[in-house]
């Protein structure tokens, strides 16, 4: 494979992935939101959380649905750009994505339109129940998706078997492959992710709404469901993080050290809040902690760790990116657990729906864990390199050889085109949905049957309106 085919393919996967990932993680996370609003209807039978899930799954179809589309160019890139790639770990992604297909993808499919077009047509236990199953395959989509990129990051439960075309890696173990040494801690970290990303949106519009005084019974009841569910998922999401640093401290150590911008070959390793790394003088600059990135990893503050002197240049993955993008989403993600908490605290004062200041800072919050997720994904997946799987193949050996540049740069302009052309599609029907707002509820029954402080929450809207 050329040199212009191999970056070109690079920044074709880049850009196809970075468009994609923008949906599945609102598509889990407004899954699992309806779940919860989902069982207090049924619960209370209040109109008021009827609403709520009619309005959020029609926002949670159109995010499904621009999501299904924009990943299948993804798989297709397998065979086009990366067939010396798929040829190596096929036995390994092979299994992981028939699993996604038969316990995910058939899953979400076999109940999204009962999900849609369910409510008044059949039983509402039943009605439930879909969405429920809807949001099941959407976590098991996610599952065999982790497993695979898990396995390039800590490979494991496989052999290497020599073929006409080369090595390549064969399933000894499935399970073993399954849970490899990263894959658990990762999807947690990912599943996390992606609560909190559903649970940002509903706050977002829930907060639109109240600023503009509109729909307050929805939106209060909505905001107090998300609110809870991101300062949760927030507060898992950074314990997530850290375990899932220390792995890679275990088993990526050139990736790590470029996380953490740690130089020395073998000394303890501050935590630089602030900074960045310059390359040419073989340090980082910035404001650091003395050796609280040893303390973090080994509970130890002196102890020592492999730093990027040890590694060969060509060994090190590109330093500013991973570092920054590291950086920056360790800062949104504690930027975001202080903004829950401080919303929390308000709600807890009876303070927050009048809070405008606050509200409008919750409106801007949904850009926070899409922000934060993509750059998750840029820190794990550049710092990886240069290898694809690692230590075993680099990225420059798994491109399809009979590939040229022009090609793949004509390609990318269409992908360029195409995406752009279906996100204004998307922030256009997704404008219409919220400026419509939900359609109107029933008649609400009685509060008595609300937990306590929503039923609080519920009665201060009646009184105001």
């Amino acid at each position: 494979m050329d040199e212009t085919a191999l970056l070109w393919s690079r920044i074709q996967f880049a850009i196809t992935n970075a468009f994609h990932y923008f949906y599945p993680p609102l598509s889990i996370g407004l899954g699992t939101f309806l779940v919860v609003v989902g069982a207090l209807h049924l619960a209370t039978r209040n109109a008021v959380w009827a609403q709520v899930s009619r309005f959020w799954t029609k926002v949670f179809g159109l995010t499904f649905a621009v999501g299904v589309a924009t990943g299948i160019p993804m798989e297709f890139q397998f065979g086009t750009n990366w067939a010396a790639y798929s040829r190596y770990v096929g036995d390994i992604f092979g299994s992981a994505l028939a699993a996604e297909g038969i316990f995910a993808f058939f899953l979400e499919s076999g109940f999204f339109a009962v999900l849609l077009f369910g409510p008044g047509r059949v039983a509402p236990w039943f009605h439930y129940f879909s969405v429920v199953m809807v949001c099941l395959g959407a976590h098991f989509s996610a599952v065999w998706i982790v497993v695979a990129n898990s396995w390039m990051q800590t490979p494991a439960g496989f052999q290497l078997v020599e073929g006409p075309a080369g090595p390549r890696a064969e399933v000894t173990d499935f399970w073993a492959m399954v849970f490899n040494p990263s894959s658990v801690v990762r999807l947690c970290h990912v599943l996390l992710g992606a609560w909190l990303a559903g649970a940002c949106f509903v706050l977002s519009v829930s907060a639109w709404y109240l600023l503009r005084r509109k729909h307050l019974a929805f939106a209060r009841a909505a905001m107090s469901v998300a609110l809870v569910m991101a300062m949760v998922s927030s507060l898992l999401e950074f314990l997530a993080g850290d375990f899932s640093s220390r792995l890679v401290g275990d088993h990526q150590p050139a990736k790590f050290a470029a996380l953490e911008g740690h130089w020395p070959a073998h000394a303890p390793a501050d935590l630089v809040v602030l900074g960045w790394i310059d390359e040419a003088a073989g340090a980082t600059r910035g404001i650091a902690i003395p050796g609280m990135t040893s303390w973090l990893q080994s509970g130890d503050s002196k102890t020592p760790l492999a730093g990027l002197s040890s590694i060969p240049p060509a060994d090190r993955p590109p330093l500013q990116i991973t570092f920054q993008s590291y950086h920056a989403m360790v800062a949104i993600g504690c930027a975001l657990i202080g903004l829950c908490a401080l919303g929390c605290f308000l709600g807890w004062r009876r303070k927050l729906f009048e809070n405008r200041l606050v509200l409008w800072l919750f409106v801007a919050s949904v850009l926070g864990p899409i922000a934060a997720n993509e750059l998750g994904w840029i820190a794990a997946e550049v710092g990886r390199q240069p290898w694809l799987v690692q230590g075993l193949m680099r990225t420059s050996d798994g491109g399809s050889t009979n590939l040229v540049g022009s090609q793949v740069i004509r390609s990318t302009g269409v992908f360029v085109l195409i995406y752009a052309l279906l996100f204004a599609f998307f922030l256009y029907v997704m404008n219409d949905l919220i400026q419509h707002g939900p359609d109107a509820p029933d008649e609400v029954g009685p509060l008595t049957r609300l937990p306590k402080p929503l039923r609080d929450v519920l009665r201060r809207t009646k009184s105001t309106e």
